[in-house]
């Protein structure tokens, strides 16, 4: 069953046109066969009624023809009386004259008299082979009896409906070609709404528009941007939500992460101060989720390109001075000399990077550097030694909340925001384990775009 709209219509519209066509030609074939007939007949006896007179005149003439040509070549020696009849009552024609009682008394050239039936009543006639048309002289004496082959009148009906048919070999199959790209003419705007529809989703929910829309899908495109509106209405409401909470949350939990560390530094009690530290591991973990959130709600719905294209290297090598100072030590930096331009924010390139890198030192191995490598093409790839991880646990990790380790704190968000915004840049992020050339590992490789 065919699920294309252009398809259907064409073979609707091209089916309908060639039966139409061929009933046409049909009733037409069939209408010029009775109107042929007619001519036909009509013909058959204005050559009866012209002959009629001339014989009647030839046999009172005494130049009467007998049924043996070869008693008229002995009586007529010097002529040819068969080429005299032929310009006198002319070739085509099948004829006899019979009198009263039956006797023929004159016949065209070769006229074979059994396919005359006898004289019954004067008009038309039809035998298996022949169309006769009979007439009687004024008197009544004379008969004649004027024959044409049915075979005749097949051949030109045939030629007739070859002759009609034959073109439209032609122009049905130019009518399937010419309706085949009006419809496909027709339904641009289909096409262009569709592929409007195909590119819309969470990262674009911008309207559809609606120039030059027929007003069969106007009220479509009316209610599609309805529910793209109310659909980035809630994406929004969200994300602001995210963005809002976790800022919010900043300010007090490190009030209470400060009254924490106060309380530790002025009691004495072992147990007090041990609980105390807990409650500061768990206001950290509580901040940096919701320094996560803020970002994951960036990723997702801030702006993400740059009105100027900045270098990659400049970003890259900022984060890895942030790790740096904050103790980290084990990152080998590999950079091109010359620039990498790309028309990503840099606080965008600056949120993916640093959730890579702090994904691969928190699951890294002890003691092993972790690689930052920046292409020329604009792949940045940061890998690790550790564990080998089977390809269910890769495809999992880009997803919200997921771990590879739970045993290793962490929010299972970092993977997710490099994913989401290399989702809205179109970049791919390949996860590659082992490493490239080595039997353990892992390595994150993301394309990013360049100019």
């Amino acid at each position: 069953m065919m699920s294309s709209l252009q398809a259907r219509l064409a073979v609707a519209v091209g089916v309908s046109v060639t039966i139409l066509w061929l009933a046409a030609a049909i009733a037409t074939a069939h209408r010029l066969g009775q109107d042929m007939e007619e001519v036909y007949n009509d013909g058959l006896k204005a050559t009866a009624e012209r002959i009629l007179p001339i014989a009647q005149h030839d046999l009172r003439e005494g130049h009467q023809r007998r049924e043996s040509v070869d008693d008229e070549e002995n009586d007529d020696v010097g002529r040819d009386p068969r080429q005299e009849r032929k310009a006198r009552y002319g070739e085509d024609v099948t004829f006899i004259l019979r009198d009263r009682q039956g006797r023929v008394l004159l016949g065209s050239a070769g006229a074979d008299a059994s396919i005359f039936p006898p004289f019954e009543r004067q008009g038309f006639s039809r035998t298996r082979t022949h169309q006769l048309y009979y007439a009687a002289s004024a008197n009544g004496n004379l008969v004649i009896a004027v024959a044409e082959p049915l075979d005749r009148r097949r051949e030109l009906s045939q030629s007739m409906l070859l002759g009609l048919l034959l073109p439209l070999l032609v122009v049905i199959p130019l009518s399937l070609v010419v309706i085949l790209f009006a419809v496909r003419y027709s339904l641009r705007p289909v096409r262009a709404l569709r592929q409007g529809l195909s590119r819309r989703g969470a990262q674009d929910l911008s309207p559809l528009p609606d120039s030059g829309l027929p007003s069969e899908l106007r009220p479509i495109s009316a209610g599609i941007n309805q529910l793209l509106d109310r659909l980035r209405a809630a994406f929004e409401a969200e994300r602001a939500f995210a963005a809002n909470a976790a800022h919010e949350l900043r300010t007090p939990v490190a009030g209470a992460i400060a009254q924490a560390q106060r309380i530790r530094s002025e009691t004495k009690e072992r147990l007090t101060a041990q609980r105390t530290n807990e409650i500061e591991a768990t206001l950290k973990r509580l901040m940096r989720m919701s320094e996560k959130l803020m970002q994951l709600a960036r990723a997702e719905g801030g702006r993400l390109r740059a009105d100027e294209p900045s270098d990659l290297r400049t970003v890259i090598r900022m984060i890895v001075e942030d790790f740096e100072r904050a103790g980290e030590r084990q990152i080998e930096l590999t950079m091109p000399e010359g620039p990498v331009l790309s028309p990503l924010d840099p606080d965008a390139v600056g949120i993916l990077s640093r959730n890579l890198i702090e994904n691969a030192l928190k699951h890294g191995a002890r003691g092993s550097p972790v690689e930052v490598v920046l292409e020329p093409e604009g792949v940045l790839c940061v890998a690790n030694d550790g564990a080998t991880l089977p390809t269910e646990a890769m495809d999992r990790l880009m997803r919200q909340f997921e771990r590879g380790n739970v045993k290793i704190d962490g929010s299972g968000l970092g993977l997710a925001i490099v994913k989401a915004i290399a989702d809205r840049v179109e970049a791919a992020v390949d996860v590659v384990s082992p490493r490239s050339g080595k039997s353990e590992g892992v390595e994150v490789r993301v394309r990013l775009p360049i100019t």
